[in-house]
């Protein structure tokens, strides 16, 4: 990685990367708007589940924790997936963002937080809509809208406790117990001497735990 300082690499990235039309709280808004759209529509659709259609639930959310931490730990940090992925992460996300330097310093950094809005489109319409379609054929109803719901809830959870990761250490929400924690746990992948072996998972470490890459 280059050498460039972070306030030196964050006024680059403004100047060239994010455009004068950005709006960061209107990104904010429009991921939080989508998903938070997508499981209520989802959850309305449910017809008494049975304790066993329930159980969509907690397999969903394991494995998109496994799918979270494998695609961090390796096309996020490799050059062995589409090669955007790894500039967007490794090249700059890690660079603007720092151990030493989490915070953002105004609402403009989100494009750096925030997935942008074609990956929120392409999770919704390349994975989320197409298995729940499978599921609703193979399986049950029910569950096919109990995976939409989880998949979408995870999706903007994900999207959530990273936001709040970068808060500055002065807010409130950042001294909360359980977030405080989560936060350290980020902070630490964000050692360029440590990004690359421990702590991927950006939500909750139970994939770096059951991998042995929890710091």
């Amino acid at each position: 990685m280059a050498s460039e300082s972070v306030p030196s690499f964050r006024a680059h990235y403004r100047a060239t990367e994010i455009s004068a039309h950005y709006t960061g709280w209107g990104h904010f808004a429009l991921t939080s708007t989508v998903c938070l759209g997508t499981v209520a529509f989802a959850l309305t659709r449910l017809t008494a589940p049975t304790a066993i259609e329930w159980l969509t639930v907690p397999a969903t959310f394991l494995l998109a924790n496994l799918v979270e931490y494998w695609g961090h730990r390796g096309p996020m940090h490799h050059r062995t997936g589409p090669k955007k992925v790894y500039e967007r992460h490794t090249l700059q996300h890690h660079r603007f963002f720092t151990h030493e330097s989490m915070a953002y310093e105004g609402s403009r950094d989100f494009k750096m937080v925030l997935f942008p809005p074609v990956l929120l489109g392409f999770f919704l319409g390349a994975i989320a809509a197409p298995i729940g379609a499978l599921l609703f054929v193979l399986a049950t109803p029910n569950i096919a809208w109990l995976y939409v719901a989880t998949a979408m809830g995870y999706f903007l959870t994900y999207e959530w406790l990273h936001f709040a990761y970068h808060l500055p250490a002065s807010s409130p929400l950042a001294r909360l117990p359980g977030l405080a924690f989560l936060r350290r746990h980020h902070t630490l992948h964000h050692d360029p001497a440590q990004m690359g072996k421990a702590n991927f998972n950006i939500t909750f470490p139970v994939a770096d735990l059951l991998f042995g890459t929890r710091r």
